[in-house]
Parts: structure tokens; sequence; C-alpha cells
């Protein structure tokens, strides 16, 4: 199977995850990495200054109507939830919180799954809550590839946890061996 695009979600714990993922990331990669972390809604940018020095990859806040490219990595803005269009642009909702979150990983990953099917791989990282588990499920049930931060490594294991009691992973590995992975894709 071709895979065409990778959304990823965490929450407590998740910047060093995300940045341990991304360090593993070949110049390379081609596909677009669409990252949905919980943050304060004043959060700054220093988020995306941060990924971006850990990889060789172009790194930005997702914007409203614009097209995904391939071999970049997205970053859900904060207080916005993000949404996957089917001409693969994006889009940001201030809908009501979800999990009590916003931006949402079950908001992107469900979207994401309705656009991109099998072609889909979905990643839930270190969290605290259960956000991500739904939207999971949502990626297997399209066909797509399930993925997990294994609940061992992880700094705040329930979300990874819950995400497989809801959709049993395909595989459950430390973030390191995750962005390895996603390099085989």
């Amino acid at each position: 199977m071709r895979r065409r695009a990778v959304v990823a979600g965490c929450s407590a714990g998740g910047m060093q995850a995300v940045a341990a993922l991304l360090a593993q990331l070949s110049p390379g990669f081609r596909l677009p990495l669409i990252i949905v972390q919980h943050l304060h809604r004043e959060q700054g940018d220093y988020l995306f200054r941060f990924y971006a020095s850990c990889t060789h990859l172009a790194v930005q806040e997702a914007v409203e109507k614009e097209k995904i490219l391939p071999g970049r990595v997205y970053v859900a803005p904060p207080d916005y939830h993000l949404l996957i269009e089917r001409d693969e642009t994006f889009s940001l909702s201030v809908e009501e919180k979800v999990n009590f979150c916003r931006p949402s990983i079950d908001v992107l990953f469900e979207s994401a799954a309705d656009v991109y099917g099998p072609a889909l791989v979905g990643v839930v990282l270190t969290g605290a809550n259960s956000d991500g588990a739904r939207g999971l499920k949502r990626i297997k049930d399209c066909g797509g590839l399930a993925l997990v931060q294994e609940p061992e490594t992880a700094q705040f294991p329930e979300m990874p946890r819950c995400a497989q009691l809801c959709a049993p992973a395909d595989q459950a590995l430390p973030v390191e061996a995750l962005g390895r992975l996603l390099n085989t894709l």
C-alpha cells in the first residue's frame, strides 16, 4: 500500500516525543506529517521553532485552505480544531472542544481517514487522556495503518493505552522506532 499522509497526536510529554520522532525522519521523507498537540491557547511560536531545530524537514503551523504538501511537517494552531478537506487542504474550526481539547486529535484523525482512507498512517504518542483513541479506530476501520508509542516508553502512557484498547495498533513501538518505521513507508 502506498501511503500518502501521516497524522500524529500527543498531549502531556508530547514535546519530547515529537522531537524524538522528528529527529528520526530522513531529509528525504516525502509524506506530509500533520500533528495535533494539546497546547495552551496562548502558545507562541516557540514550539514551531523548537520542532524545526529537530528535523531537516520544513515545519510550519497549518493554515486555513493551505494545500497539504509532501515532505512537510504541519502543526495544528492553538485553540483550533484542524481538519482535512477532500481537496487535501486544511480547514480550521472553533467548534466545541472534544475530549476537553481544542485542537482535538480525534477530529484530525477522523477527517484525515475520510480523505486518505487506507493510504493514511495514524500515530498516537504520549498523553494523559483518551483523545486519539476514537480517531485511530476510524483510521483502522478505513484500512489505514495504526501506530502507537509503546505505553511503557511514554512519559504519560494513558493516551497510547486508550488507543490500543479502542483499536489494537498494527505496531506499538518506542517513539524513535516509530520514526524509523515511518521512513520505510
